[in-house]
Parts: structure tokens; C-alpha cells; sequence
């Protein structure tokens, strides 16, 4: 497991604080709580977007809350997805993969898995101005796992498609996790996410974690 420790940040009117947590190093972690509870500060601060000096993250040994956010190697895809809009499905993925400094030979191994396993090969060359909201997200999520990232952040996944489009978009991004088996912050406020995803459930409130158990 990855251990937080000292996630204290201090508002005007509002606190983190947690003293202690892990991270599945098999598995989804799910971050669990109803909105205001602290999610998103949580989610920025072990991103690196939000400093905070008392911070501790260690991963594989290494206290990765000391390097820059691009050092820490986190895979991302946020509520937003955040896709380039002038490129295609398969140009945004290489992005990534080249930013990550990939092989050409990595990549196109790499693109080719998560084409078949995240379904995508109908619109793999299409623009992602196009695409559908569960065609972007699945986008999304390929572009953040090609680098084989240390963590995986998943924030709020499914809160921008359909009613039907979110068990199926579920079942996919639960087979491309498994499959490679990066670990898995999910952070949600949705209990269908968690009965789907989660094998560890960290319930969130008042920027306090107050109760842990297996999925």
C-alpha cells in the first residue's frame, strides 16, 4: 500500500484534516462523501495542485509529495475529461504517451490494448470534438493509463454521461484497471460507482476520512 500521511490544510471556514491514509496498491481505493465534504481538496492536494507543506505520500518507497506534479507520474482524468478538441481519439492518446517520453514501439503496443479493451476502434481516428460523452470518456481514460502511471485518478467519472451509459461505461473502465492493474483512487459521490469499482471505501466528511471498509 501507499501511505498519506499529514493532509492537514486549514480554511477560513473549513479544514482537512487527515492524520493517516492508504492507498490500495491492488485495487480502487474509492474516496466516498456527498459534495463539501472535501473530495476535490484531497484529490488537488495529492496531485500536487494544492500545496501543502506537512504532506507525506510514500510510494514504492519514495515520498512522492515532494516532486512536481509531473514527477509524481499520476494518471488523471477528471469530471471535465479535458480532451483536445482538435485532435483525433488516437492523436490525443499519443500525447500523452509521448509527453511521458514512450517509444513509438511502447506506444503503438501500448494504444493497440486499450483500443480493444476499452472498445474504441469505431472511433479511434475521429475528432474528440465529435465524440460522444462516453466515447470522450473512455478517451480520457485511455490517455491517462498508457504511461502505466503509479496511481490512477478517477474523479467523479461518470457524472457527465446518461443513466444507460453508466453501467456499460463502468463495466469497461473496471476491465482496463484489472487488466493492467494500476492502482485506483476513485473519488465519488455515488453509491452505484462504489457497489461497481470500489474494493476499498474511505467515506469522507467534514475533510475528516471517519470510517474504512472493504467493498
Amino acid at each position: 500500500m501507499s501511505r498519506v500521511e499529514n493532509l492537514l490544510i486549514e480554511y477560513p471556514d473549513f479544514k482537512i484534516d487527515i492524520p493517516s491514509w492508504e492507498i490500495l496498491d491492488d485495487g480502487v481505493t474509492a474516496l466516498w462523501g456527498p459534495s463539501g465534504a472535501g473530495k476535490t481538496t484531497v484529490f488537488r492536494a495529492l496531485l500536487g495542485l494544492e500545496p501543502v507543506r506537512s504532506l507525506k505520500w510514500v510510494v514504492d518507497g519514495s515520498d512522492i509529495a515532494q516532486l512536481p506534479t509531473p514527477a509524481r507520474k499520476l494518471g488523471v482524468v477528471f469530471q471535465t475529461l479535458d480532451l483536445f478538441p482538435h485532435m483525433t481519439a488516437r492523436e490525443n492518446i499519443r500525447f500523452a504517451a509521448e509527453a511521458r517520453g514512450l517509444s513509438s514501439t511502447e506506444t503503438k503496443s501500448r494504444e493497440d490494448e486499450l483500443i480493444s479493451t476499452l472498445r474504441m476502434s469505431s472511433f479511434i481516428d475521429r475528432s474528440a470534438s465529435v465524440l460522444s460523452g462516453g466515447e470522450k470518456q473512455r478517451v480520457a481514460l485511455a490517455r491517462a493509463m498508457i504511461a502505466r502511471p503509479r496511481v490512477l485518478f478517477l474523479d467523479e467519472p461518470f457524472s457527465s454521461l446518461d443513466a444507460d451509459l453508466k453501467s456499460e461505461a463502468r463495466a469497461l473502465v473496471k476491465s482496463a484497471i484489472s487488466l493492467w492493474k494500476i492502482p485506483t483512487v476513485l473519488v465519488t459521490h455515488d453509491k452505484d460507482d462504489l457497489a461497481t469499482l470500489a474494493t476499498k471505501i474511505s467515506e469522507i466528511k467534514n475533510g475528516k476520512i471517519i470510517s474504512e471498509r472493504s467493498a
